[in-house]
């Protein structure tokens, strides 16, 4: 009897052993999956691509119960606006240690030797977070002062609730901005997975808040499940650090000589960034003036208009950076200058589509995404019709962060800044400009409201913010356009190729979407949310198909490479280094 029980005992003891070392053997193995190094740009575009698409999905959850519970009102308005100080706290505060100014430092630190980019990452490190503990303090403080003069069309309810949610994501740009230093290291060993995985932690942090937080704590809830999404966000990339030995080390002394070279590089970018954000919280300030669910109206069509943008242009830009930088770094000029043309090619074959279907399945896409509870068929059009003026600027927008990334990479950050400026002087006169308008010229208020059918709704004066901030971004790119050929030189054939045959594409595979549309009319129940997904889903797959159909008679090369591309399956990619066949696409 005690040999038997000795032996189950063993056998017991041997499973558990067994059972442990399996789990151990597939946490090992997901964290090497999550560490892969993929370097190769479609492969690393497509993968980032993938998976802004699922951070794009919880996105579509985070807004669509935040519209279901409470509509496009005072408060969402007061939701959105709290969010502005941060915000450009974390611009000022983070710019300065981004991607594009710290990975060609720590590309050539690196080359020096481990110690000397331990020492350059802890001195950068210890400043950047005193820096932002020491504005975050003083926000803090000034917080009722500023929202006072950020909003001045709140009211005096809506101002005493907007000071304490901004308070409380006063803590989101210290655990983001953190994180984002932390990215320049995961970045620079291409472990594009963790940087990947990052924006769908962060909303779903939010989400959180939403259902769990909001219920207990109220409004202050929303703004912990936010703090909670910067939380994941830095939380993630803190394994992958921790394995290439450049954790960096909080110091009370740094390099003074180091934090003013990085200063000196970043500083135009920290600008330019800073302009962008100051121009979309003029906007809001001028929204808090256009009437209550302004605010809420604008970032609701924002975010669906990023859909494109993060899946496409930021993907892209995000994967090529990397690979420009060296490139640059090595004085390969030909290169670099092939590789930034695939990348704009594939952006303008990828974005293109986006903004024609954006603006004709406009209503399906926000109905579907929105529209429940709270927010009702008058929010949906306004919002729709927001979204389609965002829409035009698309592929402004993703032009405009590749070309951005392309002069960063190069080392020469005072172009950008200059643009920045223009773009920024543009939206905000246009958008005075127009409200203006707006007001005092009936006719062209009309013509708008016509052209967006929403003639009959109350409120239409907020499209003047999305409008505004499209003729700003298209202006900006076309800049951009001009001045690259000038510092660079011009794109070659295949570029202007690819504009072309995508543009055309585009516009027969919207007219072929408009046309089904009308013809599923009957086909689903349009008064429910399903019925409305499905129509525009296959008004839309058919649109692509004819689009794609013009883009094959047009012998277009952008689809022989996806094919190759997605036929090499991304997730076994296994590339260390600029890969130069890339450059001959």
């Amino acid at each position: 009897m005690t040999l038997l029980i000795i032996l189950r005992l063993d056998v017991e003891q041997a499973l558990s052993t067994s059972k442990q070392k399996h789990s151990g053997a597939m946490v090992s193995k997901l964290l090497r999956f999550i560490e892969r190094e993929i370097s190769g740009l479609h492969e690393a575009a497509y993968l980032l691509g993938s998976f802004a698409i699922l951070s794009q999905l919880l996105g579509f959850l985070r807004d669509r119960l935040l519209a279901s519970e409470f509509g496009a009102g005072e408060i969402l308005d007061v939701y959105y606006a709290s969010f502005r100080v941060p915000d450009l706290i974390f611009i000022w505060s983070s710019s300065m240690v981004s991607l594009s100014v710290l990975i060609p430092f720590l590309s050539k630190k690196r080359e020096e030797g481990k110690e000397v980019a331990r020492h350059f990452l802890d001195s950068v490190f210890s400043a950047f977070f005193f820096f932002l503990i020491a504005i975050g303090a003083l926000a803090f403080l000034f917080a009722p002062q500023l929202t006072s003069v950020f909003f001045p069309g709140f009211s005096a309810e809506m101002l005493t609730a907007t000071v304490p949610m901004m308070r409380v994501l006063l803590l989101q740009p210290i655990f983001l901005g953190i994180s984002n230093l932390f990215a320049s290291v995961t970045q620079l060993e291409r472990r594009f997975f963790v940087y990947a995985i990052s924006p769908i932690l962060y909303n779903l942090g939010i989400v959180i808040g939403v259902l769990f937080f909001y219920p207990v704590m109220g409004l202050s809830g929303l703004a912990w499940g936010v703090v909670l999404g910067a939380m994941l966000h830095l939380g993630i990339q803190i394994p992958v650090i921790l394995r290439t030995g450049l954790l960096p080390r909080l110091r009370f002394s740094f390099d003074g000589a180091i934090i003013k070279e990085v200063l000196f590089v970043s500083l135009p970018r920290t600008l330019a960034l800073s302009l962008q954000n100051i121009s979309v919280l003029l906007l809001t300030s001028l929204g808090s003036l256009l009437g209550v669910g302004s605010i809420a109206i604008f970032n609701l069509s924002w975010n669906l208009q990023s859909v494109p943008l993060s899946i496409v242009g930021a993907s892209y830009s995000l994967a090529a950076f990397p690979t420009l930088a060296s490139l640059w770094n090595k004085g390969e000029r030909k290169t670099f200058i092939a590789t930034l043309s695939t990348a704009m090619r594939h952006i303008v074959f990828w974005s293109s589509p986006a903004l024609v279907l954006f603006v004709v399945l406009r209503a399906q896409i926000v109905r579907t995404v929105l529209g429940s509870g709270a927010f009702d068929w008058g929010d949906t059009r306004l919002t729709a019709a927001a979204l389609a003026l965002f829409a035009v600027s698309v592929v402004a927008q993703s032009m405009t962060l590749l070309f951005t990334r392309g002069y960063y990479a190069a080392g020469k950050t005072r172009t950008p800044l200059l643009i920045a400026c223009g773009g920024t002087l543009v939206t905000v006169i246009c958008a005075f400009l127009f409200s203006k308008l707006f007001a005092e010229v009936p006719t062209l208020r009309y013509f708008i409201e016509l052209l967006l059918r929403v003639s009959d709704l109350r409120g239409t004066e907020m499209l003047v913010l999305p409008l505004a901030y499209s003729i700003g971004s298209v202006a900006s790119a076309g800049i951009f356009w001009v001045l690259y050929a000038r510092h660079f030189e011009k794109f070659d054939l295949a570029v202007s190729r690819t504009l072309w045959q995508s543009f055309a594409g585009s516009i027969f595979m919207g007219f072929i979407a408009y046309g089904l549309l009308g013809v599923f009319d009957g086909v689903f129940n349009l008064h429910t949310t399903l019925g409305i997904f499905l129509q525009g889903l296959f008004a839309g797959l058919g649109g692509m198909l004819a689009g794609a159909f013009v883009l094959y008679l047009l012998g277009n090369t952008e689809i022989t490479e996806i094919w190759k591309t997605v036929h090499h399956k991304i997730w076994k990619a296994k590339f260390i280094g600029p890969d130069p066949t890339e450059t001959t696409f």
